[in-house]
């Protein structure tokens, strides 16, 4: 099994950390002999890949700021919410035996509801990774990625790896976690394409994975240059197909990014090298450029007068309930009009509707007139649309079988028709919804939604997001156990030890 105990890794550590500093010495360009000229090598301070990797290294928990404190945490308890309650679903259970009956592991990693049960790090970060993403509950960010799901379970393992005595601290744990965070957001800023909706890769894939390797990196406290290539393998590790969205295999793309990103690091730190230009964009010699046709890379520079993390600028959506981002807007512009009609008729039923005009962006893969698994549903505006008509809401049981064939739903969904307004552009940042009733008088009642609640603009209250983990928590926890969570998130920079968060799930 590809994981480290401390004594090994220190020495690793304590070696790489000399080289790096030989290596600091030497200022000059020198080539490996290839066949690809590409491969022509600078000292790492001048590419953009070492000043991911000095950044990694370097970064210090003094410049997180009151905001990126604030808001990373509420990160971090909405991520352990939405693991708690995909624990329990199906794609999880699978994903778990998987693990448990293939694989033989050195047991010291905590599993998101199931009290007792431990399993090595790279495999618990796995199976915690799949729970966070088996809902579609998890949080999203933008350029469009679910960014804590591919993170936090790779470090929750990761902390509980470790001797007692060589734990990270909260504080620690908590820098490691925006490290991986500010990774991924500056690799989705390299490409202009990242900004809309994904068509060719599911993006947790591909830069969550990097994410992973970079937290674990800095949590294992690994030098800079042991950083540069935790990154590289994790490239090597990464992708996955946007055709496997709206299926159960889709949950496995956050798995994968958070336990390859944790194998990535640990496989730097036991002296493993990959290319240490990785991220920059070399000609004829494609390296994390391969993922994007606009790549355009820029240094990630750590100042001495401090650094700017990009969650201080740009919040996160919150999901109110578990479906893909694109469906709040559609359930809020459908609970919209339903008021409308209620509000005017007193009433509302699927037999005064003739038609239901959804206007929404263009996205292939959740326009899905007819879903047939809870999957399909969570990943189709005429599904969410339709259920926020019928019922008044949309919540957790609304992806029940029995609601999905429900006839009264059928009903509904048989009179939508869908429009792509040329103004209603595929990005979170820019899109709307709009559903319109054609009723069988001939009124026309419309609703809209430009920013749901929960959305970076409209983010969630303090109340709400407890109420959300609460919620979420309560299926597998009792409640003093999730009240500690909730306590233990509060006052995570003063945790001595940043294992004691996994020793609770």
């Amino acid at each position: 099994m590809v994981y480290t105990t401390l004594k090994s890794s220190q020495k690793v550590f304590a070696a790489s950390r000399q080289a790096h500093k030989v290596a600091a010495k030497v200022n000059t360009t020198y080539t490996i002999f290839s066949p690809f000229a590409a491969l022509e090598r600078v000292a790492p301070e001048e590419t953009v890949t070492g000043t991911f990797a000095t950044f990694i290294h370097g970064i210090s928990s003094d410049l997180l700021s009151e905001m990126v404190r604030h808001r990373s945490k509420r990160m971090i308890l909405d991520s352990i919410g939405v693991g708690l309650v995909g624990s329990t679903t199906h794609v999880f259970d699978i994903a778990l035996h998987f693990c448990q009956d293939t694989f033989s592991s050195s047991p010291v990693s905590s599993v998101y509801g199931r009290k007792g049960l431990k399993m090595s790090p790279p495999l618990a970060a796995f199976a915690n990774g799949v729970a966070s993403h088996s809902m579609d509950f998890d949080d999203t960010w933008h350029p469009a990625t679910h960014p804590s799901g591919a993170v936090l379970p790779a470090l929750l393992a990761a902390s509980q790896m470790l001797p007692a005595s060589a734990r990270p601290s909260g504080r620690d744990f908590l820098l490691a976690f925006n490290v991986g965070i500010e990774v991924q957001g500056r690799l989705l800023r390299f490409s202009r394409e990242a900004s809309n909706i994904p068509k060719r890769f599911h993006p947790p894939s591909v830069v969550g994975t990097l994410g992973s390797a970079a937290a674990t990196a800095k949590l294992l406290s690994l030098d800079a240059a042991r950083c540069g290539h935790a990154l590289a393998i994790a490239a090597s590790l990464a992708g996955a197909p946007m055709a496997n969205a709206a299926t159960s295999a889709k949950p496995f793309h956050v798995g994968n990014a958070t336990r390859l990103g944790l194998e990535a690091a640990l496989l730097a730190s036991r002296g493993i090298e990959a290319n240490p230009r990785i991220l920059d964009d070399v000609p004829g010699c494609a390296g994390f450029s391969a993922f994007y046709g606009d790549y355009n890379p820029r240094p990630l520079a750590l100042r001495p007068e401090g650094h700017k993390f990009l969650l201080e600028e740009q919040d996160i959506a919150f999901k109110s309930f578990p479906a893909h981002l694109g469906m709040h807007w559609t359930a809020e512009a459908a609970l919209s009009a339903r008021n409308l009609l209620v509000n005017h008729y007193g009433h509302f039923s699927p037999s005064d509707v003739r038609t239901i005009i959804l206007r929404v962006p263009v996205s292939k893969y959740i326009n899905r007139p007819f879903p047939e698994s809870e999957h399909e549903a969570r990943h189709s505006f005429q599904f969410n649309a339709c259920t926020a008509l019928l019922d008044g809401e949309v919540g957790i049981s609304s992806f029940h079988d029995h609601q999905i064939q429900r006839p009264e739903l059928a009903q509904l969904l048989s009179k939508v028709a869908v429009e792509h307004p040329e103004d209603n552009p595929a990005s979170f940042e820019k899109m709307y919804a709009e559903v319109a009733l054609v009723l069988q008088n001939g009124d026309v009642l419309t609703g809209r939604c430009d920013t749901f609640y929960g959305h970076w603009r409209r983010p969630l209250s303090r109340e709400s997001l407890l109420r959300k983990f609460r919620s979420n928590a309560s299926q597998v926890l009792p409640e003093d156990k999730a009240e500690s969570i909730i306590q233990m998130v509060d006052d995570l920079e003063s945790l001595p030890d940043g294992a004691l968060l996994a020793s609770c799930l």
